[in-house]
């Protein structure tokens, strides 16, 4: 599915989301990302949602984001809430929707100008 291209300040926004990858600012990706308005981070090392742990989520804590949108793939899946306590204990939501879902929202909230970080879980399809 490809989104409309507004780009505040060029801000790092999802441009499309297809099986198995996501493209922010019209470049592909097929691992495993966090993007935030003015970063990207190409090296979130997360293969499948069933691997997430502690060290994935408390990663974000130096960027104090508002809100951690995980994206889990085509389906919603909910993290255990141990493992992101680092980050609601230090204020910071966490939502966990489909990459869809993910995606939509961090473009919305990013061009809002809002502190957000899409962390998006993408694992190879078997």
């Amino acid at each position: 599915m490809k989104f409309h291209e507004y780009n505040p300040a060029n801000t790092n926004l999802f441009t499309s989301i297809e099986p198995g990858s996501v493209k922010v600012n019209g470049v592909s990706y097929n691992k495993s990302i966090a993007v935030m308005a003015d970063e990207l981070h190409n090296n979130w090392n997360v293969a499948s949602f069933e691997e997430l742990n502690e060290t994935h989520f408390s990663c974000f804590l130096a960027q104090k984001p508002e809100v951690v949108l995980l994206g889990t793939g085509a389906k919603q899946h909910f993290p255990h809430p141990s493992l992101y306590r680092a980050l609601t204990d230090a204020g910071i939501s966490v939502e966990a929707m489909d990459t869809h879902a993910a995606c939509h929202t961090y473009n919305i909230l990013a061009a809002e100008d809002r502190k957000v970080i899409a962390a998006i879980i993408i694992q190879e399809e078997i």
